[in-house]
């Protein structure tokens, strides 16, 4: 059975895809959401594990192409919306599929039979390239290539051509850009939280402002187009009382 998730703020468009997955042996819906930022939280978390996400790209608060770069190491995404001209950015993202609203049945079908292919390939995949707990890097220096684990990894940080990895040891530099390292980074163990930084959610001692302290005692800013998205992961994990204050 292949599960499948709906993020979109118009309930029609929920309810034809709705119908669609509801009519389709061997899909099962696992629910929706019209909030992009209670998706997020749902999705990361787990509450909403689905191996399809079917999600909108016009959205307030979070844009679709912005949520989908902080899931899409936890589900397979794929994008519909009624503006074709975000084509290139939702394939940027590794969308599977983009759908032009209003969607056919038949045009549904064809996006189901690509994300199931894909699925099968990430299935037969060797088992170390399912699971890297590690990647290599070249280094600044010819023919050196250095191991970093990601456990290791405390934060990234763009500087301009080149990416600095932060870790417990040393500082290590690398010709990457940040796009091509953020998307070999798990989405539910790193976040992007500015531009030029990445930072590993469990490597986080504190947040104040806009200013994220981190467990090495390096501080990095939380830039304001990715503060919502970040502090709803923390949030997602903040323990509350029940208690009437």
């Amino acid at each position: 059975m292949t599960t499948c998730y709906i993020v979109d703020d118009e309930q029609h468009a929920i309810d034809v895809l709705s119908r669609y997955i509801q009519n389709t042996p061997g899909l099962e819906l696992k629910g929706a959401e019209d909030n992009p930022l209670h998706a997020l939280n749902a999705i990361t978390s787990g509450k909403a594990s689905a191996d399809i996400t079917f999600l909108d790209v016009d959205m307030p608060q979070l844009s679709g192409i912005d949520l989908a770069g902080l899931i899409n190491g936890c589900t397979t995404v794929v994008f519909t919306t009624a503006y074709p001209d975000y084509a290139y950015q939702a394939f940027d993202k590794d969308a599977v599929d983009y759908l032009l609203k209003p969607i056919s049945y038949e045009r549904f079908l064809r996006a189901i039979a690509k994300v199931k292919e894909a699925l099968k390939r990430k299935q037969t995949a060797p088992a170390e390239e399912q699971n890297d707990e590690y990647f290599y890097i070249k280094a600044d220096v010819k023919g050196k290539y250095v191991k970093v684990s990601l456990a290791d990894i405390i934060y990234v940080e763009a500087m301009q051509n080149y990416v600095r990895i932060q870790t417990p040891s040393e500082k290590l530099t690398t010709y990457l850009s940040m796009k091509e390292i953020e998307e070999h980074l798990p989405a539910a163990e790193f976040t992007r939280v500015h531009k030029s930084f990445i930072v590993s959610n469990a490597k986080v001692r504190s947040v104040e402002g806009n200013l994220i302290m981190l467990t090495d005692e390096n501080t990095v800013s939380l830039g304001r187009s990715y503060r919502t998205a970040f502090l709803e992961m923390i949030n997602a994990k903040l323990l509350k009382s029940k208690r009437a204050s």
